[in-house]
């Protein structure tokens, strides 16, 4: 056999190129979908991207681990459709075309005609599709996308009309005037789950004091204020929102809390005792700051209720509005006093709409629902009349002119209307404060909690069954299920689902003309309904809204709604198959069944509150089996589902940063482009480092330099043991088919076959468990630290014996390269799913040239499985022990300031235990061969072979012991060394007294410096010892300065540009000692650098021979001039 030889100098983006048009050519894809699944199906639903925009590298990162599941189950022996998905509806693609159609509102939108409109949003959603599916292909990520489920339409739309009926007959779709956080930019209502994405914490908004004159007749009736004060009395509240105070419908305070009437002055600031103010006292010293006066009069909460007082600002009441209540003190339990004064501003409109209709209060108004200032907003006129109440019919009568602030943005409105009260006497103190405020997820604009009417599902029904089903769910990170999404559930309020927008599923719920209502969950249903053929409408506006019918003699017409796009991505795992419950045909409701729930899904952090909670939430619904003892029916699922989220597991992806952990944004010139990386590292690079680097829930920094130290890293030692391989393959020609069976193989390739029964094991739990960092890190180490840096690295002769090896030299030789192979084919399948690219050229060169008939493609191979006869826990462990001592003599030798190359007469080692001992004893060889020895000697394992200096950890023991520290370090120059030394090793307490008192000190109270024997360099940790002879004889000496001769000629061997099979003919000059090495050992050198003709010099004096077309060099080793030529004689094989 033959392989394809392998060049050293890969081009991994080239290469993965190569593999894509592989994979189109055999048809890969699809044929992994159809193979034999003899463990049925693995349903991974795609959280649908909106293609309205170009594919950034965190896409990249969440397709990676979308990718890699699916695959990895398939090899299991799986069936894993994959059906892709385009998220086509909602605000990213309105707000796009709006502005290339310079429009800031809706009414340009409906000027401009909202189907030309939805037309362009048509166009847009898919304005960068090729840019998505080059990413898609490039990445390697497997989706089907010629069969994807699109949003826009009228199969999936109609699917999220058959969910809204199931809802609505069962009572859990409804119609309210709730407080509800609406975008003004975008004119339209977010859910709560919206809201919570575009939420900041630290937020700058005003932080205003406003002055209500206080109805002075109404206070000298309770007596308040004495008779014959004339100072100004008012009450003093406190607001972020100055645009909400011309909605000002009442104050409110705090039942059985007191409140005072104090003296301070007009202004923060100002002269003292100028003015009357009623506080709550607790809170009297944070708003006066020690300027109030005298206490005037004291009263419960309870006791000023009922009390009126003057606007400061002047809104619009609905027209018939019910004014009795309007401008009163309230008593409510909103009010806290943990800031402001106690007395809370109440707007009914803007966020206390359930307090106004407690104290029946008007709605009073100061903003238009796109976020301009109403015109009917204006100061007071002339100043309020303090001892009279006031006329709030006639106050609030629609002025003759627009005022001051008509058409401000709402919250440009707050400085003018707080300088304006300011310069009028009415603000006694205003300034910022930065907390917590909503923005519109998509634009970045402020939200306003507004009253209004809308449609909504009722969650909270079903609160107790969310929490359930949570509780069952894999999720990766664990934390999130109890923390981020746990307490969303916990904090459960129903959704807000209509949208006052166009481009979007409709709501499909059509009204008469006295308010019923009939919801229509297909379009045969609406066709009944209307009495007409449909199946041609277009089921966007406007052209549903055109379909009106007449049932019992009244006339419907659809409600001008369409619906939360996250409620449409939520209903994917039944619009994708176009499920109509009963009206499906059978086919459909069998492919429904089998993809129901998902086994897998994977997004961002932020989509605990978006996708993850709408998917669970409808799931969770439909197949609610129902209380009985609230009358709530059972979901439309029940009957072919248990209660249930819409999915099993999933991986919950932290946010990227920038490799300094900065948050990537184009001002700061850190957004990293995946095609930069692409393009220079590849796909598999960028992947294994997405894994790699940190769990999915953590923060990834990310960088095209952090990438390339993964290249680096791992896939140029990955090819540089394969490339050794097919080179030194290609010389030998094994036959790979006759390699003796593993248990008649060295120790060495026992252990190597043992320790990857160990890791398919490891990567499979990880894979398993949807740890791909566990997964990726344990293949990591174990390609670059016992593969290439052990394996190949102790045992690289036994790859090249040449023609006059011996049969039991070949026969060891073709041990190491089918150990070698199945390694190699190993690695491939477990990293395939993630490096689908390195693991396919990887598997088909080896893997085929040897068993022909296996599958064409590692994607297409079976998972590998552990060989329980194969595994051999006990050689692993002492081979583990080996490579420690091994560690700790390099170590020692480093420390010691003696190379490598240079031959030590012995080792002691010293191990943990009895079993290890044994097991390293085995390997003898392999440790002398590693550190330069001619013998290595085991100490027994309690043998102690250093002395040690123990000192206190100061860190741990500083605060505990405080002056007892010197004693104590006195104290412990005294200690046996050794013996502490041995309870750190055993973790037991070491007692010692100090000035008479008793201390125990835990291991890691103590720090112990190990002193070597004088002769020796030795390092421990952990029970593990390395100790070596650090005497160098004379003959010793000339073998380390042969063995530098050696390293030379190689280097020479590679500037000369030979082969590594070519032979050489090889003449060496040097002076002293180096000239009596080579003279003792040149032999050995000559077998090293493979030179068929070796001469070596009399002395450097002596005249040279020509040697035609040499390569010539010279070099000072240890002090001694070496003189080398050498020339290519001959290549085996040529």
């Amino acid at each position: 056999m033959r392989f394809r030889e392998v060049s050293q100098k890969v081009d991994f983006p080239t290469l993965e190129r190569e593999v894509i048009e592989f994979w189109k050519r055999e048809d890969v894809f699809r044929r992994s979908v159809e193979r034999p699944a003899p463990k049925g199906d693995w349903v991974f639903y795609e959280g649908p991207p909106t293609a309205n925009g170009k594919p950034g590298v965190h896409h990249v990162i969440s397709r990676a681990y979308k990718d890699l599941f699916p695959r990895f189950k398939t090899m299991q022996g799986y069936r894993v459709g994959r059906k892709g998905g385009w998220d086509t509806h909602g605000l990213p693609v309105e707000i796009q075309v709006e502005k290339r159609l310079g429009f800031t509102s809706k009414r340009q939108v409906e000027e401009f005609g909202i189907a030309e409109f939805n037309r362009l949003c048509r166009e847009d959603v898919f304005s960068y599709i090729q840019d998505w599916n080059a990413m898609t292909e490039r990445i390697g990520y497997w989706i089907d996308l010629e069969n994807a489920y699109v949003t826009y339409h009228n199969s999936y739309i109609e699917s999220c009309w058959w969910v809204m009926k199931q809802l609505y007959d069962r009572g859990l779709l409804y119609e309210d005037f709730k407080t509800t956080w609406h975008s003004p930019s975008s004119n339209t209502t977010l859910a709560s789950h919206e809201v919570a994405l575009g939420y900041e914490e630290d937020v700058e908004d005003p932080s205003v004091f406003p002055k209500f004159p206080a109805v002075a007749a109404d206070l000298r009736a309770r007596g308040l204020l004495p008779a014959g004060e004339a100072r100004p009395v008012y009450f003093l509240a406190w607001t972020t929102t100055p645009w909400t105070l011309a909605a000002n419908a009442a104050l409110a305070v705090k039942a059985g809390a007191e409140y005072v009437l104090v003296e301070g002055p007009e202004a923060h600031g100002g002269e003292p005792a100028r003015a009357l103010y009623v506080v709550a006292a607790e809170r009297l010293e944070a708003v006066f700051e020690g300027a109030q006066g005298r206490v005037l009069a004291r009263a419960p909460g309870e006791g000023l209720t009922g009390l009126r007082y003057h606007p400061v600002m002047l809104g619009r009441a609905p027209e018939g509005a019910d004014l009795a209540n309007v401008y009163t003190v309230v008593a409510d339990e909103i009010v806290t006093l943990d800031d402001g004064t106690g007395i809370v501003h109440v707007a009914p409109a803007y966020g206390d709409l359930e307090v106004g209709r407690r104290h029946g209060l008007p709605l009073l108004t100061s903003v238009e629902l796109t976020g301009e200032v109403i015109p009917e907003v204006r100061p007071v006129d002339g100043g309020p009349d303090r001892e009279r109440p006031f006329d709030a019919a006639a106050l609030l009568s629609r002025p003759a002119e627009p005022g001051p602030f008509a058409g401000q943005w709402f919250k440009d409105a707050d400085g003018p209307i707080t300088a304006e009260l300011s310069g009028r006497g009415l603000m006694y103190r205003a300034g910022t404060i930065r907390h917590g405020y909503p923005f519109n997820w998509r634009d970045g604009k402020p939200l306003m909690n507004v009253a209004k009417r809308g449609w909504y599902i009722r969650t909270t029904a079903v609160k107790d069954l969310l929490l359930k089903n949570n509780s069952v769910i894999g999720w990766h990170p664990e934390h999130v299920r109890d923390g981020r999404f746990g307490r969303w559930l916990e904090n459960n309020v129903d959704w807000a689902l209509s949208r006052e927008r166009y481009w979007g599923a409709p709501l499909p719920i059509w009204r008469s003309e006295d308010g019923d209502t009939v919801c229509v969950g297909t379009v045969r249903e609406l066709e009944e309904l209307a009495g007409r053929d449909l199946s041609d409408l277009d089921l966007h506006r406007p052209y549903v809204d055109e379909v009106t019918f007449v049932k019992d003699g009244k006339l419907y017409r659809r409600e001008p709604y369409t619906v939360d796009v996250w409620f449409e991505s939520g209903a994917m795992p039944y619009a994708q198959w176009h499920y109509l419950g009963d009206d499906s045909p059978p086919e459909v409701v069998e492919t429904f069944k089998r993809n129901f729930p998902a086994d897998y899904i994977c997004e961002a952090v932020d989509q605990t509150r978006g996708w993850f909670y709408s998917l669970h939430a409808l799931a969770t619904l439909l197949t609610d089996p129902g209380d009985p003892a609230t009358g709530r029916p059972p979901g439309a699922l029940a009957h072919m589902f248990p209660p249930s989220s819409a999915f099993k597991n999933l991986n919950c992806l932290g946010h990227i940063v920038d490799e300094k952990g900065e948050k990537m944004s184009k001002s700061k010139g850190n957004v990293v482009d995946p095609w930069t990386v692409l393009n220079k590292q590849g796909a598999d690079a960028l992947r294994w480092y997405c894994y790699s680097s940190s769990p999915a829930g953590h923060t990834k920094r990310f960088s095209q330099a952090l990438v390339d130290e993964v290249l680096r890293d791992f896939f140029m030692t990955l090819w540089n043991v394969y490339g050794f391989f097919v080179l030194y393959a290609n010389l030998e020609d094994p036959d790979l088919a006759s390699a003796p069976a593993v248990a008649e193989r060295p120790l060495i390739d026992r252990w190597l076959v043992a320790r990857l029964q160990e890791l398919i094991a490891t990567v499979t739990a990880a894979l398993e468990d949807f740890d791909p960092t566990t997964a990726s890190r344990a293949i990591r180490d174990f390609v670059v630290d016992e593969l290439s840096n052990w394996y190949v690295r102790r045992n690289r002769k036994r790859f090249w014996r040449g023609a006059g090896a011996t049969p039991e030299e070949r026969r060891d030789s073709l041990c190491a390269y089918a150990t070698l192979h199945e390694a190699l084919v190993t690695v491939a399948k477990l990293m395939a799913p993630m490096a689908p690219f390195t693991s396919e050229e990887v598997y088909r060169n080896l893997e085929l040239a040897v068993r022909p008939g296996s599958e064409p493609s590692v994607h297409l191979a079976a998972w590998p499985e552990p060989d329980p006869a194969l595994r051999d826990e006990a050689l692993v462990n002492a081979m583990r022990a080996v490579m420690r001592v091994v560690e700790l003599g390099r170590a020692a030798r480093a420390a010691a300031g003696v190379k490598l190359r240079q031959p030590l007469a012995e080792a002691l080692v010293r191990v943990r235990d009895e079993e290890e001992l044994a097991g390293v004893r085995l390997f003898a060889d392999q440790v002398a061969d590693e550190l330069n020895v001619k013998e290595v000697r085991f100490l027994a394992v309690t043998d102690s072979f250093v002395d040690y200096q123990v000192k206190p950890n100061l860190p741990r023991l500083g605060r505990r012991l405080g002056r007892l520290l010197p004693a104590l370090r006195e104290a412990l120059t005294r200690v046996d060394g050794r013996e502490v030394a041995a309870n750190v090793r055993d973790g037991r307490v070491t007692v010692v007294e100090v000035e008479g008192q008793r201390v125990e000190l835990e291991p890691e109270d103590l720090l112990l410096d190990a002193r070597s024997p004088v002769g020796y360099a030795a390092q421990e940790d952990r029970g593990y010892l390395a100790a070596l002879s650090t005497a160098v004889t004379p003959e010793l000496r000339l073998e380390g300065l042969a063995r530098d001769v050696i390293r030379l000629v190689q280097n020479a061997r590679k500037e000369a540009g030979l082969e590594v099979s070519d032979r050489i003919a090889l003449e060496l000059r040097a002076e002293g000692d180096l000239h009596e090495a080579l003279r003792r050992h040149g032999d050995t050198v000559a077998a090293e650098v493979l030179a068929t003709e070796f001469t070596l010099a009399g002395s450097l004096a002596d005249a040279a021979e020509p040697l035609a077309g040499a390569h010539e060099e010279a070099h000072d080793v240890d002090g001694l001039r070496l003189e080398l030529r050498l020339r290519k004689v001959a290549r085996v094989g040529a």
